[in-house]
């Protein structure tokens, strides 16, 4: 501890040691320069390692720490900077004051199988922003998740995180990561991939619900070998997430379950607990006013569009019928290689032709012969006020909605009119908070991703919004608003009307 209270890299003050690992020891430190709190991860010091083994170290962790800093996420810790202290890198991080999911099984404790899906659709989501921005976590365990206020899940220390296709062994041959929650192929010495990660999430959601990790052995090389070798253990307690979590911990990264799929899986098992909890309560609140601006958002230059986004209200999760066996349908019968990345991260992919991915469970398919375009809409969900170029779906209580827009004849990219749009609503809704608008590529043509944040009447809303043109010179925009707290719960709505989407005129 004698470390506490001293002065890194001219800026950073040591305040208390929050946590201590394999790689290095994690400071609650003060930013002196801009007076707030950060996490500190400071490397240890590594004596029996030559002067290039070590710059090659450090090299390496500046890398991996500027790669993590490219995923920008809700449940991503952010990374802050990388200093120098005394010639060794310091990772400086956002600093979430909350207990780990590791301390909430501390002693064998479980989670409810619900919990687990909830705190698991965090995860998913952190995972898919960093695979969508080409970056691997490699530790995913129950001590890297943070289980923040207001219900946020936080995946953290990707301070050994790397560029997907680089090697899973250092220079130096040591294995990077925790032996319980390591993939069987990053053990047997193979490339990790994203799947890697998520045989991680699925051994760290049988611990959430069962009390130890799925393959613990008396050792760290028979847990190892029974990582590689054996059956997992059958699962007493997992109920509705028990057929995901099988998949999930398959020995073959091939027949693991996409992160789109996953996500579904524990939606349903998530949804499923809480649908008639929240049709009930959401039915008796009065209605807010329009949550999204109406009508404020003028015509773009260039564009011939005006955009007034409709309010997008209601409560009660009609998104996937939860069951064990529906989720396991979802996972079985939906090809991997059907779903494009997501674009959570920092980018929008492409899709291949959605006509040849099966219709998400729980959705059905709309057309629109105006707009010419069609696209899955969750059963339940109702169409709202027609306007010329563009059309509107709600969930059924009207705190949620899509739409789907047109702009003819469109700019050369999407993010123009974005931001004429927001210097207009930055004028008009205080409330308002940009989270990201950037320039991408979405089947090959120019596209922009918007993502913002404004306060309703009774609650903080959040709203995501794609752009992207075509070669006939028009351009098209998803758009999904939502209540920010149930985020995690409506964001696959957009990834769905997004992978389904197309033109049909």
């Amino acid at each position: 501890m004698s470390d506490e209270g001293r002065l890194v890299a001219g800026r950073y003050r040591l305040t208390e040691r929050i946590g201590r690992g394999g790689m290095g020891t994690v400071w609650r430190a003060e930013d002196e320069v801009l007076g707030r709190q950060v996490a500190l991860k400071q490397l240890h010091p590594r004596p029996h390692l030559s002067d290039d083994e070590l710059a090659t170290l450090y090299e390496r962790t500046r890398r991996e720490a500027r790669s993590a800093a490219r995923v920008v996420h809700p449940n991503v810790v952010v990374v802050h900077d990388v200093v120098d202290d005394g010639g060794r890198p310091c990772i400086v991080m956002e600093y979430v004051a909350a207990p780990t999911l590791a301390d909430l099984l501390d002693g064998g404790r479980t989670l409810p199988p619900e919990e687990a899906a909830r705190i698991g659709l965090g995860m998913i989501g952190a995972l898919r922003a960093a695979h969508a921005a080409g970056v691997l976590h490699r530790d995913v365990k129950p001590g890297n998740v943070l289980l923040g206020p207001g219900d946020r899940v936080v995946l953290t220390d990707f301070g050994i995180a790397l560029t997907a296709g680089s090697s899973t062994l250092t220079q130096t041959g040591q294995m990077v990561g925790s032996i319980p929650y390591m993939a069987p192929e990053r053990l047997r010495g193979l490339t990790p991939g994203p799947a890697s990660d998520l045989w991680s999430l699925g051994a760290t959601l049988y611990q959430t619900v069962e009390g130890r990790p799925p393959f613990r052995r008396g050792t760290a090389m028979e847990t190892a070998y029974a990582i590689v070798t054996d059956p997992v253990e059958p699962m007493k307690h997992a109920g509705p997430l028990e057929p995901l979590v099988q998949l999930l911990l398959a020995k073959d990264p091939a027949d693991r379950p996409s992160a789109e799929q996953t996500e579904r899986a524990l939606l349903a098992t998530w949804s499923g607990a809480v649908t008639a909890v929240t049709a009930a309560t959401e039915a008796t609140r009065p209605q807010p006013a329009s949550p999204v601006p109406t009508g404020a958002q003028p015509t773009a230059a260039g564009t011939g569009r005006r955009r007034g986004r409709g309010a997008m209200t209601a409560g009660a999760i009609t998104l996937v019928a939860a069951a064990a066996v529906t989720a396991t349908l979802v996972l079985r019968h939906t090809p991997a290689d059907n779903h494009p990345a997501a674009t959570t991260g920092t980018t929008a992919s492409s899709a291949p032709s959605p006509s040849l991915s099966p219709l998400p469970q729980g959705y059905h398919l709309v057309a629109d012969k105006s707009l010419g375009v069609s696209f899955p809409v969750p059963t339940g969900w109702t169409a709202g006020t027609r306007a010329t170029d563009e059309v509107t779906y709600k969930d059924p209580t009207g705190l949620a909605g899509v739409t789907v827009g047109m702009v003819e004849p469109a700019g050369a990219n999407p993010v123009t009119h974005f931001a004429d749009i927001e210097a207009n609503t930055k004028v008009n809704y205080p409330t308002y908070r940009r989270l990201r608008m950037q320039r991408t590529a979405f089947r090959g043509q120019p596209a922009a991703i918007w993502e913002f944040t404004f306060r309703g009447r009774a609650r903080v809303f959040r709203a995501i919004d794609l752009g992207y043109g075509t070669e006939g010179g028009r351009e098209y925009d998803i758009y999904l608003s939502a209540p920010d707290a149930k985020w995690d719960t409506y964001r696959p709505v957009f990834d769905n009307l997004r992978d389904g989407f197309r033109t049909t005129g």
